[in-house]
């Protein structure tokens, strides 16, 4: 079997072998025999609608990615607003479009983005730039963000933010009165901006303060807010901005105030730093902020990047930690078998090192089977700009926009047995073949989370500290929680967990 998988992965995306089912050639057909988007099945207009804002609405387009591929199969169209939309759920052909992406990937328009941006003469950052723009930044960036040796200098700053967030979570618990921890998502939401504002700007923000700043809550407000509010803004036609112009008028005052608030923390950054190089005292240059700015990039490039960064990362860290805790508070003997590998790695010492969850293969099984039960982003898109492109049997035109469903593909039963359990062992299994498209949080190639290993570090160190510190336990047994999409995959309730002193 090991020998039939291993050829298997030799072979070329149009004849792959997966998950015990041989996938058929799909590209040696000739181009005559191939269909267009006009043969694609899919919901009518009016139905997409009626399922979008009646039937299961935004907050459940996660599900709508299961139903379409049930009933449509592994390719659809769907229309949304002016934009019609190609959806894919199956590995192989998601492969098949990444691979023919070229050399400046686009990930999506998110029109509405780039249209506050020209509103207000803003910069491009990562994840609205494009082409050769977007191919500088992605390698200024990536000299930094991408090395694990350059990433592992992150940990000591790290750790003093996990330090500040167990403190946090003993006083919640005692303000319950019992032992309760309630709104992990909303706790680690403000962990996860302290800790990326530590990492870009070297210095604290006070989001596990007692007494949050109010800047620090009117900035996690407007994160929650533009995410809400971007879906609206990119399916409305701008002429509809001016008859109805509250989702608009929200969504630029929620981005005002997220480009002032990096701003502001950047342009303290750059002034000490200013200040000790005219002292000729050393300035450290493992800080995101320094290391652009010793880039020579124009500053509004620097605001535009740290802008995005910012509320990048925050989500990811929330979503996988809050997830993260539920599942294995559901799952006692897996949080047992965690916590051993974690002491047994660690030894005497109180705060783990990067090296440290290197060697904790448990903790990177489980974390990598949340992210793939409850994927941050549950559906990627592409455009290829330049080409038409042939998938599976369908030939996709250039610019089309193309939704990758991975949502569906990572809890695809042909892929994985039993796709909505908590199993995080089944990583362990070379044996088993898992088609490496059918679950890939962070993306792949070029266009993939830049953020990544540090976002990856911030979580295993968390949940580390955590696990030495606490066991976790649900608040009331057999409790089930289910995810909604906010742009983003989040939980639709609040998950409230006893830490109980181990």
């Amino acid at each position: 079997m090991s020998l039939l998988l291993k050829l298997a992965n030799r072979l070329p995306v149009c004849c792959r072998y997966v998950a015990g089912t041989l996938v058929k050639p799909v590209l040696a057909k000739k181009h005559k025999s191939l269909r267009t988007v006009a043969d694609m099945p899919g919901p009518s207009a009016v139905r997409f609608a009626y399922d979008l804002f009646f039937n299961k609405g935004m907050t459940r387009l996660h599900e709508l990615q299961l139903e379409g591929k049930a009933k449509y199969g592994p390719v659809w169209k769907a229309r949304f607003g002016p934009i019609l939309t190609v959806h894919i759920a199956d590995p192989v052909l998601i492969e098949q479009v990444l691979r023919q992406e070229g050399q400046h990937p686009v990930r999506s328009d998110l029109s509405s983005w780039k249209d506050y941006r020209q509103h207000r003469g803003h910069a491009y950052g990562l994840l609205t730039a494009e082409g050769e723009e977007w191919q500088e930044l992605r390698s200024t960036l990536s000299k930094h963000m991408l090395k694990p040796k350059e990433v592992a200098a992150y940990s000591g700053v790290l750790n003093k933010v996990i330090t500040d967030l167990i403190l946090r979570l003993r006083q919640h618990r005692a303000d319950s009165g019992c032992l309760l921890v309630k709104d992990l998502a909303g706790e680690f939401y403000k962990f996860g901006l302290e800790g990326i504002s530590a990492v870009l700007f070297d210095t604290r923000i006070g989001c596990l303060k007692t007494d949050v700043p109010k800047e620090t809550e009117d900035f996690i407000q407007s994160i929650n807010t533009m995410f809400q509010m971007t879906l609206l803004t990119m399916a409305m036609p701008k002429f509809l901005h001016k008859i109805y112009p509250e989702p608009w008028r929200r969504f630029v005052a929620c981005w005002d105030y997220m480009f002032a608030f990096a701003k502001g923390h950047i342009d303290r950054r750059m002034v000490e730093i200013q200040q000790k190089l005219a002292r000729s005292q050393p300035v450290e240059g493992k800080y995101l902020t320094y290391f652009l700015s010793s880039q020579n990039l124009p500053m509004r490039t620097i605001y535009g990047n740290v802008t995005e960064l910012l509320l990048a990362g925050v989500d990811t860290i929330s979503s996988t930690m809050s997830w993260t805790l539920y599942e294995l508070a559901r799952h006692p003997d897996v949080q047992t078998a965690l916590h051993r590998e974690i002491r047994e790695t660690v030894g005497n010492k109180t705060i783990p090192s990067a090296a440290d969850v290197a060697k904790m293969p448990l903790l990177r099984a489980v974390v990598k089977e949340v992210l793939r039960l409850y994927p941050v982003i549950p559906g990627n898109a592409r455009v290829i700009p330049d080409k038409d492109i042939q998938i599976g049997e369908y030939i996709i035109p250039q610019k089309t926009l193309i939704t990758l469903c991975h949502y569906a593909t990572s809890r695809d039963k042909e892929v994985f047995p039993n796709p909505d359990c908590f199993q995080p062992t089944r990583w362990f299994h070379k044996d088993d073949s898992f088609h490496p498209y059918a679950s890939i949080p962070f993306g792949f190639g070029k266009r993939s989370c830049i953020g990544r290993r540090i976002a990856e570090l911030e979580v295993y160190l968390a949940l580390a500290r955590i696990l030495t510190h606490f066991e976790v336990r649900q608040e009331i047994e057999g409790n089930i929680i289910k995810p909604m999409t906010r742009t983003l995959l989040v939980p639709e309730q609040e998950i409230n967990l006893q830490f109980i002193d181990r």
